[in-house]
Formats: structure tokens, C-alpha cells, sequence
């Protein structure tokens, strides 16, 4: 059987998709599609008849490419109001081996998180944060140990109910089931977790359309997270009353021309828009990028002023991701900000080498390694939908063996 997983992205700009093989310990892509999402406001579904149609033309495309039907997907609902509370639990190993399993993990966890959920709330996930078999502690992956006793420490993520429901209701809707949820911030790290940031204190922040997110990590775990009222519209609204144009034509401009940073901008080049007076306008390059780059640096000091205030402790990383920071120079507005500790992430999957990508990415990633965890190997297709993919093969290979992080959770496993 193929292991075959679908990760869903539902922004307030566009719908992003990613379908993924998990082979010999690497992922591989096999189709990708972004379209444009209507009826969501700073990530929240505020139309969902409008969302609906915006999913149905992603899945349509996906699966003109891959010639089967997509009904499972991993989606990433909406972080507003995240909340992160520690929770433990210990249970004892019963097999005639002694020897823990995926289902003592299993069982351990849900045993911490049972009971711990306020009413108006509901589970996301669960990130262990370490195990105790016995008398020793600091266990990651306890599975295979010889043991009496398990017990773990794990944080809880839980949303207000209305977050998971909306998406839910949407995707159901489309005859699509729910296999997974998690949340962008998770899936951010998944992505680009590596052995030196999982032992150290982090950030992440991604830019998106009408929000950006900061999130706070200890050794990989998120525990903190924060959502500002600035994101990349913001630049599109900037250009498009400065040189009188559509927001449509602001962020072609944006994304084709501008530099993220003056430095490299030329002061020769030029870009020919026609502004909303039907008149032909010449944008110079070192100009428009000026214009972006004063709003990148209010985004980024408004997200620096937002870490201090999540932590007192000193950070080692700070990672910057979202399709914005893909523009060009974009290092130097990071560095000019945060200094040498900021870092553009790389979403190191070939053929889709943008960050756009990255928390559609991770929530493969993430499912991924919550069902590793367990000693579980699944699919998100059964075998008629395996044939169709006769011949179509492994496309593209993941070129790092570091994506496969260490982060998992348990609560939809059963």
C-alpha cells in the first residue's frame, strides 16, 4: 500500500493543497495547488458558501492532476484563541514483555489529556514533551523499553469550539473527512525543525495576508502564540494609494518588482502600471521598495515587540516564513530588525521551494509523526484509489532527512 497524505491550508488570500508520499522514510510531492480563497477574514470563515466554492476548485485542481479522488485530508484550523496548558499522566505496563508500545504511548497521553478540556473549547492536538519510564526521565520515544511505569508531560492545545467546527462543517459538506487537525504554528516547526533548534528557544513568525503570527517554541514545542493585525495586504494597500492603481495591480508590484529591502533596488528600473485614472504610470523599483520595506520593518518590529512580550528568555532562533518572505532581499529587512538571530525559512521540498507552503507542508509532516509515534503506518487512500496512481510514481524527493521532527500527538488516532 502507498502511503498517500493530503495537507489543507485555508487562508484568508489563498487555499493552498499539497499531496504527499511518505517513501522509505522520505516525502515525496506529487501535486500542489493554490487558488484563491473568498468568505475568510483574518483566517476565520465568515462566508461559508463562498469557502466552500474556494476549497471545491483547490480539490478539483489537485485531482484533475492526480486522477483520483481526494476524501481525507490534514487540515489547519484557525490559531484564534489558542490555548496551551501543560498536562500529565502515568499509567502502567500490563503486556507479559514489559516492553512499552505505541498503544501504551496512545493510552498514556489520552489519559493526560482526559477531563483537562474547558467546555467552550476543543482538543487540537497534544505535543509531548518528553516521557519518564521508570525511574528515568527525559525520554523522548520510549516505545520498545523495558518498563513497569510510563508517565508523560505534554502540552495541550485546545481552540474555541467555533474554530474547528466552521472548518469541519465546510469539508463535510464537500464529502471531505477530517483525518487530522492542527494548528499553522505546528505546522511551521514541523517543517522546519532541525536537531539545533530543537534544543533551543524559538520563533516563528509568518506573515500572512491580513494577519502575521508569532509563536513561541521551547526545544520545538510550541507553548506561546500571538496573532497581529498586519500582514502582507497591508503593503498591497500601501502601493495601491500611493500610485492611485487596484490592489490587484499593487500586488502584482509587490511580487514581481519590489525588493523587500532598498539595498539592491534599482534606480533605473521600472515597472508601467495603468492607475484606476486610466493614466500609464511609471513605478521605479528603489521607490516601490521603499514602500515595502517601511512596512515590513512596522510588521517585524510590531512581531519583535510581541516576542518580548511573550518571553523574558533570551531567544536563539527566529525563523521567518509566509509567502512575503520570499520576496527578494528579504534577509536584509530581517536583519536590519532582528540582527543575526532571524533566519528565512526554507521549505526544502522540491517543487515547492516557498514558504507560502510551509504550514500545508507541515501538517503532512505533522501527521506524519503522530502516527510514527504510536507504531502506526497508514494512508489517506484505499487501493482503488492506489490504482489510479499506477505509473504516476514518486515525483519529486524531499532532499533532507531532518523533516521528520520529533513532535507528535495522539487525540485523532483511534
Amino acid at each position: 500500500m502507498r502511503h498517500i497524505y493530503t495537507g489543507l491550508d485555508i487562508g484568508s488570500n489563498t487555499i493552498k493543497m499539497v499531496v504527499c508520499e511518505l517513501y522509505n522514510g522520505k516525502l515525496n510531492l506529487l501535486a500542489q495547488a493554490s487558488t484563491p480563497s473568498i468568505g475568510i477574514k483574518r483566517g476565520l470563515i465568515t462566508d461559508t458558501e463562498a469557502t466552500k466554492n474556494s476549497i471545491k476548485k483547490a480539490i478539483d485542481e489537485m485531482e484533475s492532476m492526480l486522477g483520483f479522488r481526494i476524501k481525507k485530508v490534514a487540515v489547519t484550523i484557525p490559531s484564534y484563541k489558542a490555548d496551551f496548558s501543560i498536562v500529565k499522566a502515568n499509567t502502567t505496563i500490563t503486556n507479559e514483555r514489559s516492553i512499552i508500545t505505541g498503544e501504551d504511548v496512545e493510552r498514556v497521553i489520552k489519559e493526560a489529556i482526559k477531563g483537562e478540556v474547558k467546555e467552550d473549547m476543543e482538543i487540537v492536538t497534544d505535543l509531548p514533551i518528553d516521557f519518564k519510564v521508570d525511574d528515568k526521565n527525559g525520554i523522548k520515544d520510549p516505545k520498545g523499553l523495558l518498563a513497569s511505569r510510563l508517565a508523560v508531560r505534554t502540552v495541550l492545545v485546545t481552540v474555541p469550539k467555533k474554530n474547528l467546527y466552521s472548518v469541519a462543517f465546510v469539508l463535510e459538506s464537500l464529502g471531505i473527512e477530517i483525518v487530522d487537525v492542527s494548528l499553522a504554528p505546528i505546522n511551521d516547526m514541523a517543517t522546519f525543525k532541525t536537531k539545533n533548534i530543537e534544543e533551543k528557544v524559538s520563533a516563528i513568525i509568518n506573515i500572512g495576508y491580513e494577519t502575521t503570527s508569532v509563536s513561541l517554541y521551547n526545544k520545538g514545542i510550541l507553548i506561546k502564540n500571538a496573532i497581529l493585525p498586519l500582514g502582507s495586504e497591508n503593503i498591497d494597500n500601501d502601493l495601491a494609494y500611493i500610485y492611485k492603481t487596484t490592489k490587484k495591480d499593487a500586488q502584482k508590484l509587490k511580487e514581481k518588482f519590489a525588493f523587500a529591502h532598498k539595498r539592491n533596488a534599482s534606480v533605473n528600473d521600472f515597472y508601467e502600471i495603468t492607475n484606476t485614472l486610466e493614466e500609464k504610470v511609471k513605478v521605479g523599483q528603489f521607490e516601490a521598495s521603499e514602500i515595502v520595506m517601511a512596512r515590513l520593518e512596522e510588521i517585524l518590529t510590531h512581531a519583535r515587540k510581541k516576542i518580548t512580550n511573550l518571553t523574558s528568555n533570551p531567544i536563539d532562533y527566529i525563523i521567518i516564513t509566509g509567502g512575503t518572505s520570499n520576496m527578494y532581499d528579504f534577509e536584509y529587512i530581517a536583519n536590519d530588525v532582528f540582527g543575526k538571530k532571524a533566519i528565512l525559512g526554507n521549505v526544502r521540498m522540491l517543487g515547492i521551494r516557498n514558504n507560502a507552503y510551509s504550514v500545508a507542508l507541515g501538517s503532512v509532516i505533522h501527521f506524519v509523526n503522530r502516527r510514527k509515534q504510536v507504531g502506526k503506518v497508514d494512508t489517506m487512500i484505499n487501493e482503488e484509489e492506489e490504482g489510479s496512481l499506477e505509473g504516476k510514481g514518486s515525483l519529486l524527493n524531499l532532499s533532507s532527512d531532518s523533516m521528520l521532527g520529533k513532535v507528535f500527538s495522539y487525540f485523532f488516532s483511534e
